[in-house]
């Protein structure tokens, strides 16, 4: 192999693809072994026979491509918002039976790292390069048109399920997605970018950032799922019941190949949904609050050694209150999101352990190698200072108030919830850390617990790791494993090398050298790792809305030992500037090597995709044209209804008697809006979060046959999220006019969708409901939205 590489550098990727054909043929005939640097590894030449008679002939052998014998199963568990100290496994207050099973057969990486953000993490695990290097500089819904933030991940970097399916393994991925970009998410593709064509067989999950777990909106594939009627029914449970499927199918038919599974639930990202039976189980279990939680659970590390000696808690940000100033109203309403939230861990950890046990029911967990990454980042604190009922408030600059939420407490974590915690529970969550998600300058952003297992390969099990190491060399670490090279060429695009390094060195090894240097990045937030020393600075927090200072401005960087400050909790810039100043050198040059500069920290501008030069699938167009049975339509692929006026026609074809449905909705129980027919009567419904619905009513039933009906909906202007007056039109005739007050000014829904003839997910209008319920009895062959 070494040999080989040698000749790429020499020869070139002419003289690389030239040996790759060669070593193709020679194997079918057991002279060489496979040479796998260039993907897809070609056929062998093809015979020329002069002989007429089938019969005479010997075959050639048949070619096939097979993993290295012994190569074992893969499965990476990613966990959704999750913190370090979150989970028992890393002296955390959440039981996670799963996760302390698979440590006691294997070992915890107590300074392994993510990105701080879920595309980014994501995109940096499965290729093995830096967030920036895969263009996923921030989530895909907020990318931007600079190179390092477009959302679009480049041919130049295949993932890891590629280069394992093109060398024989059997793929599929389960759960949230969240790397296709927002403009390539709809049935009009194109479908490079999603998981059916970033190396996975099998697909089954979400493609956005979050999901309704109680109604989700889903796809197997590229094809729409359509959800059962089942009262009960739990997308956590259902990918597992999906997951565990597929891997006893594979191993029925194919015993002998091996599966790489990436299993990644939407828990715990918002919203906070859970059967309520895991939920009560929690009941008083976090009335002391988050100060004490946070002493706790540092005590408990301490004490399993999976922190330093001495090690202190890092303070907390100065808008996070103690828990002793809080009003008995607050305490009572923020105990229950962290119960709620508590039970959601406990109940995903379950199903991931019931995932993981197919493999032990097949007879392969002795060769399946398992990463399970507590966490894409670290807990969020996305749910403000008191927690949110209704989580797309925050992306609509609302403000929620305790007296309001605790009315509805008795229904938190249930279908009619959308809910997230109070900021506090992220850094208790997060400790010994002092910040959260969306926060990579801090450890409690990027800092993840994370357990590997592989009963054959790993012999000194229940150990701990203590080696620097991030989430881009998991795809080196399992390329090693199963003795696979990184490849050179994938599909015929030469790829650009991989950032990680493979972690296999330390399964043996406790003293095993880590990774020596590593940038952090995301909207300005930056750090720098260096041969234990941590350089940073906290550009904005997540409740922010603006920036601390501009991005030139260097005068608040911090400088940390992370060899004997373990949480980060003793700032040493003054003691040593020189440092300090090297470390901000270094960072620019990492930056720049990887395409993290230059920098963007803005965050609601980035809704708007001509404010950032983000491709918009309608472009300029002020209409869409649609017609009954166009579904699943994302917001980021639908036409831009918010902040201005619109007009809505419909050609419809009513039936005898009276007609119910939906015409064209947009979003659902937490936001959105409707136009539909009960009891054969038109309205129009603004539902604006969930709080306040506007509904302008004809008072006549629609007669049968042939209809025009439009609302048009004037716009007041003057800023954002501003109201105005609707009208109701038959045949061009006013039946009803009416205020909308407020209208939502940011978003929507990150997985509701817009639909005509039904309202899929939850409904805009609880009376005309959803799914099938909601299907309009009449037809609609022409639907049209135009925008001023």
């Amino acid at each position: 192999m070494q040999g080989f590489k040698k000749k790429i550098c020499r020869g070139g990727l002419a003289a690389a693809m030239s040996l790759a054909f060669a070593s193709m043929a020679s194997a079918q005939t057991g002279s060489a072994p496979l040479e796998r640097s260039v993907l897809p590894i070609p056929d062998p030449a093809r015979p020329v026979y002069t002989e007429i008679d089938a019969r005479k002939v010997t075959p050639p052998p048949r070619a096939q491509v097979q993993p290295p014998a012994g190569a074992p199963n893969v499965v990476i568990v990613l966990i959704d918002d999750l913190g370090f100290g979150a989970t028992s496994t890393f002296g955390g207050p959440i039981p996670a039976a799963a996760l302390e099973r698979e440590a006691e057969d294997g070992l915890r990486y107590n300074n392994f790292h993510t990105t701080a953000l879920s595309s980014p993490t994501r995109a940096a695990l499965k290729s093995g390069r830096n967030h920036h290097q895969v263009n996923m500089g921030f989530i895909t819904e907020l990318a931007t048109s600079m190179p390092g933030n477009t959302g679009q991940i480049p041919n130049e970097t295949a993932p890891l399920a590629e280069m394992l399916r093109l060398n024989g393994y059997a793929t599929a991925a389960f759960g949230k997605w969240h790397e296709t970009a927002v403009w390539e998410a709809s049935e009009a593709g194109p479908f490079d970018r999603w998981p059916t064509r970033q190396g996975f067989d099998k697909f089954y999950g979400f493609i956005g950032g979050e999901t309704n777990q109680w109604a989700p909106y889903l796809y197997d594939g590229v094809a729409q799922v359509e959800l059962p009627n089942d009262p009960n029914y739990h997308f956590m449970t259902d990918m597992t019941e999906k997951a565990r499927a597929w891997i006893k199918y594979q191993k029925a038919l194919t015993p002998d190949k091996p599966s790489f599974v990436y299993f990644a639930p939407g828990a715990a990202h918002a919203p906070h949904h859970v059967p309520k039976a895991w939920i009560d189980k929690w009941k008083g279990k976090f009335d002391m609050g988050w100060d004490k939680l946070r002493e706790e659970t540092l005590a408990r590390q301490i004490a399993m050694g999976v922190v330093l000696q001495g090690t202190k808690l890092a303070p907390k940000p100065a808008a996070i209150k103690d828990w002793d100033a809080l009003s008995a109203d607050e305490k009572r309403l923020f105990t229950h999101q962290a119960e709620v939230f508590a039970a959601f861990v406990e109940f995903s950890d379950h199903e991931v352990g019931r995932m993981l046990q197919a493999f032990d029911e097949v007879g392969q967990a002795d060769n399946t190698l398992v990463f399970y990454i507590a966490g894409d980042n670290g807990t969020s604190g996305e749910g403000g200072q008191n927690g949110l009922f209704n989580e797309y408030t925050y992306f609509n600059g609302v403000q929620e108030k305790v007296e309001d939420m605790l009315k509805l407490i008795d229904k938190w974590g249930g279908p009619e919830t959308y809910p997230h915690m109070a900021a506090g529970w992220s850094v208790a969550f997060n400790a010994p850390f002092g910040w959260m998600k969306q926060v990579p300058s801090d450890f409690g952003g990027t800092r993840n617990g994370m357990v590997v297992s592989w009963p054959k390969g790993i012999k000194d099990k229940g150990q701990l790791r203590t080696q620097f190491s991030h989430v881009i060399d998991i795809a080196p670490t399992v390329l090693q494993a199963a003795g696979l090279p990184e490849p050179v060429m994938v599909n015929g695009v030469k790829q650009i090398p991989m950032a990680g390094k493979s972690l296999l060195a330390t399964f043996d090894d406790p003293h095993a050298k880590g990774r020596s240097t590593q940038y952090f990045e995301i909207a300005g937030n930056r750090a720098i790792y260096h041969d234990g020393w941590f350089a940073r600075t906290i550009h904005k927090a997540p409740w922010e809305a603006k920036p601390r200072r501009s991005l030139e401005d260097n005068s608040a960087w911090e400088l940390y030992d992370t060899r004997k400050d373990f949480s980060l909790a003793d700032d040493v810039a003054k003691q040593h500037p020189k440092k300090l100043a090297e470390l901000q050198t270094l960072f620019l040059a990492e930056a720049s090597k990887y395409h993290a500069l230059p920098m963007d920290d803005r965050f609601f501008e980035r809704l708007e995709p001509a404010a950032v030069g983000r491709p918009d699938l309608l472009g300029e167009r002020t209409s869409l044209t649609l017609a009954e049975g166009m579904t699943g339509m994302m917001e980021g692929v639908f036409i831009n209804v918010k902040n201005r006026s619109k007009t809505i026609t419909a050609e419809i074809e009513m039936p005898e008697g009276a007609a119910n449905g939906t015409l064209i909705a947009q979003g659902g129980r937490f936001g959105g809006w409707s136009l539909y027919v009960k009891d054969g009567v038109p309205a129009y419904d603004y539902n604006f979060l969930g709080l306040q619905h506007s509904t302008i009513s004809g008072a006549s039933k629609l007669p049968a046959g042939k209809s025009t009906l439009q609302f048009v909906f004037n716009y007041d202007g003057g800023g954002l999220g501003k109201g105005g007056q609707g009208t109701l039109l038959v045949n061009g005739q006013k039946v009803a006019e009416g205020r909308i007050e407020r209208t939502q000014p940011g978003l929507f829904s990150a997985d509701e969708t817009a639909d005509v003839g039904i309202d899929l997910g939850t409904p805009v209008v609880e009376a005309i409901g959803a799914e099938h319920k909601s299907k309009f009895t009449g037809h609609i062959p022409k639907l049209t939205v135009e925008v001023k």
